[in-house]
């Protein structure tokens, strides 16, 4: 007689641990499942109090600077080198991996204003208070070598900023006026101006490589192209432009950071009125980088906070700040996406991550896929009261407490005098403005 027997493998009841726990079985359906969402709810809400718990942003100090931390510049093709300017003259390269200062120069007489590295990564540039551009190897001297710059030109006026192009040996200043310089010539190949005393900031386009942009002292942002004569257009906004930053993205959109504590993102081929406008600063924005992806920008402050905002966001998603940093005037977010490096008066640079609650280091399968699992549960629930609160909640700085408050009083004002004059006035008298089109002042073309 034949005894058919039963056989199971093991792996399909027994859990992947050292004990023989039994393994329960699922079944999917949703109709067996009537409290999924109320399950699901409570996952999410704890998710979101454990991302508040865990949420430690600041990694390392960089100290080393006998001066105030004017200007920083990342490596193209490097992630563990910073370069940082001071406002003695002085520069140094980080290795950002031991944290420490690698080598040490005295770069200019004065402020240096601007650095920028080449897009090979083998030297870069910087310019300064002194009137003069230098180009510096990357590499540091040999031993017995001095410490002398690869190139000198002597310019007339005071350079304020700096940028490289992406793929050719051409670099922009700016000053009295826009120059477009080739490495092998000491003279600018072009030359822009368009009746304004000086620039601020200028900067290439990454993915449309022959396209900048600069901000003016006339409170304009002005677009070029290198194959043109003569300027494309202007936009004067109410307020003075610091700096801005191109979608490495997105080839038609910029963010400029402004002196009336906003953030302004445009689109090149309409510049009658912002795409958007970022606020929460409560004082004069002092520079702006996009992170890699193009999704998000972080902005550095002088009310000392530093602020993440989502690229079409009207409000930050993130704010730090630590009780000893000072008015914030560089920032850059690394290139693997991961870190935001801010440089401040107070002569320290600061390294934070850009996902406060995010955890450093190698995860494992299971690790990551709760990871995913939570991210995705916060997504789904993100617009239920109690989760956007915990998830939204920040602890501020008194100082900056309580200035946002007294802002947000002002602006209900302006807007309650305004519906006042409207109600009292002939119909189509007062028309209603836009917060987008009230900080645009003309289009020049």
């Amino acid at each position: 007689m034949k005894v058919k027997v039963l056989s199971r493998n093991p792996d399909d009841y027994v859990r992947e641990t050292k004990y023989d726990i039994q393994r329960v079985p699922r079944n999917y359906d949703p109709s067996l499942h009537p409290f999924e969402v109320n399950r699901e709810y409570t996952r999410a809400l704890n998710a979101t109090k454990l991302e508040r718990v865990f949420a430690k942003p600041f990694l390392a100090s960089l100290d080393g600077h006998r001066d105030g931390v004017n200007c920083m510049a990342k490596h193209n093709t490097s992630l563990s080198s910073l370069l940082s300017g001071s406002c003695d003259g002085e520069l140094k390269i980080w290795n950002l991996t031991k944290r420490e200062s690698v080598r040490t120069l005295q770069a200019h007489e004065g402020f240096v204003r601007g650095i920028v590295v080449r897009f090979c990564g083998t030297s870069f540039f910087t310019v300064g208070d002194d009137k003069t551009i230098k180009q510096w190897k990357m590499q540091s001297p040999g031993y017995g070598e001095e410490e002398e710059p690869l190139n000198t030109i002597l310019g007339k006026t005071v350079f304020t900023g700096l940028d490289h192009h992406r793929k050719e040996g051409i670099f922009a200043t700016c000053g009295q006026q826009v120059d477009i310089w080739d490495e092998q010539r000491s003279s600018p190949i072009r030359s822009f101006t368009w009746g304004v005393d000086s620039f601020s900031s200028i900067r290439f386009n990454p993915v449309e490589t022959e396209l900048l942009a600069s901000c003016a002292s006339d409170r304009s942002i002005v677009l070029y192209d290198m194959r043109e004569a003569t300027p494309l257009k202007k936009v004067v906004m109410t307020m003075r432009s610091n700096t801005l930053c191109w979608n490495p993205m997105e080839a038609y959109y910029f963010t400029c950071a402004n002196e009336d504590y906003n953030l302004y993102t445009y689109d090149m081929r309409n510049l009658e009125q912002p795409v958007t406008v970022h606020m929460d600063h409560v004082s004069a924005v002092l520079d702006v980088d996009f992170s890699p992806t193009g999704k998000e920008f972080v902005s550095a402050s002088f009310d000392k906070t530093i602020r993440i905002f989502p690229k079409d966001g009207g409000h930050s998603r993130e704010v730090y700040h630590t009780k000893r940093m000072q008015h914030v005037i560089c920032i850059k977010w690394s290139a693997d996406n991961k870190y935001i490096l801010s440089g401040s008066d107070e002569m320290n640079i600061r390294l934070w991550k850009a996902n406060a609650s995010e955890k450093l280091g190698v995860l494992a399968h299971r690790e990551r896929e709760a990871t995913n699992y939570n991210q995705k549960l916060k997504e789904k629930y993100q617009h239920h009261p109690r989760i956007k609160r915990i998830a939204r909640h920040r602890h501020l700085p008194k100082p900056v407490f309580h200035q946002s408050k007294e802002l947000r009083v002002m602006r209900e004002a302006r807007r309650r005098k305004e519906r006042n004059v409207r109600k009292h006035s002939k119909p189509g008298s007062v028309p209603v403005v836009t917060e987008r089109a009230k900080h645009v002042v003309t289009v020049v073309k």
